[in-house]
């Protein structure tokens, strides 16, 4: 029911993609993911490419399905990265903060799609004449690096402007949102927030503790006033950043603050000084699963909807 465009693009079995997610997905995430049917992508943040290298190998070792490595453009290691995923080729990778338009031709010579985040039309349009296979539409109700408009409104509008497959990201977290992103036209969904609670998510348990017990109203952004607004969940550092931006300090202090946060929350678990970049549905999650059990919860979920949306149809006499 639920084979899609996606699904023949990528060679996966669920329209399901795990966000990559920078100090946070690494080769045993993403590798679970695959094997579940989904498809699971390294975050290589501003990581150097012999980090990489290691875990695309860890990776290929643990799964034979198809992975894909989220690229970050403004990476001080971008062409190491580029140049490496050439010698180890993935099936897909993903990109953000920027135009991968250049690596696309030697990307395609060894058979990699390529499937760039976009936050507003206008940047869907730009990046889709570049030549890449499809669009992740990223809504800003996403954990990390958000943009102005909400999920809802962006995805119809991008598929609407655009002739490549379209996925939708923001917001997800199960089987509704799965059956509303493709109402809104799109064929798959990016899922980030929900697998930082995966069992197979490497991150520290306080970190998966802090989303699991955050309410509705606890994500809060930072950042704005240097142009890049970050949504994370709220601590002692968010509060000193916003004081600090309402305070007017200089953007180069601002920058000193936040330098190393993400890595002091993910990989050293200091949930009060770190960054815990995280969407809107932490609300949603309740407990930490394994990645089979959340790709199947959301499809079978997604049936459930359908289901109930078929009794509501009224029939004519």
């Amino acid at each position: 029911m639920f084979r899609t465009a996606l699904c023949d693009l990528l060679k996966i079995e669920y329209p399901i993609i795990q966000g990559g997610m920078a100090w946070v997905s690494f080769a045993e995430l993403a590798a679970a993911v695959s094997e579940a049917g989904g498809l699971g992508v390294i975050g290589s943040g501003s990581a150097p490419a012999d980090w990489l290298r290691k875990q695309i190998l860890q990776a290929k070792q643990l799964t034979k399905k198809p992975f894909g490595v989220n690229v970050y453009l403004l990476s001080p290691f971008v062409e190491e990265i580029m140049a490496l995923l050439k010698e180890e080729p993935v099936a897909v990778i993903t990109t953000g903060a920027g135009n991968p338009g250049k690596y696309v031709p030697a990307l395609r010579d060894v058979g990699t799609k390529i499937i760039p985040v976009v936050s507003s039309v206008a940047l869907a349009k730009r990046l889709a004449r570049s030549g890449v296979d499809a669009l992740i539409a990223e809504g800003m109700e996403s954990g990390g690096h958000i943009g102005e408009i909400t999920t809802m409104a962006l995805v119809p509008q991008v598929v609407d402007v655009v002739n490549i497959p379209v996925i939708a990201a923001g917001g997800i977290f199960n089987g509704r949102g799965f059956v509303s992103a493709l109402a809104l036209g799109a064929v798959g969904v990016q899922m980030g927030t929900r697998f930082m609670c995966a069992a197979e998510c490497t991150i520290p348990l306080q970190v998966k503790e802090a989303i699991i017990k955050a309410k509705d109203r606890d994500t809060t952004i930072t950042g704005a006033s240097l142009g890049h607004p970050v949504r994370s969940l709220q601590n002692k550092l968010t509060k000193k950043y916003q004081a600090m931006e309402k305070a007017g300090i200089s953007s180069e202090e601002l920058e000193k603050l936040g330098m190393g946060s993400l890595r002091a929350t993910m990989v050293d678990g200091d949930v009060q000084n770190g960054t815990i970049m995280a969407g809107q549905v932490s609300a949603m999650v309740a407990k930490i699963q394994s990645a089979r059990e959340i790709i199947m919860e959301t499809v079978e979920g997604a049936n459930k909807v359908i289901s109930n949306l078929n009794k509501l149809v009224v029939q004519k006499p």
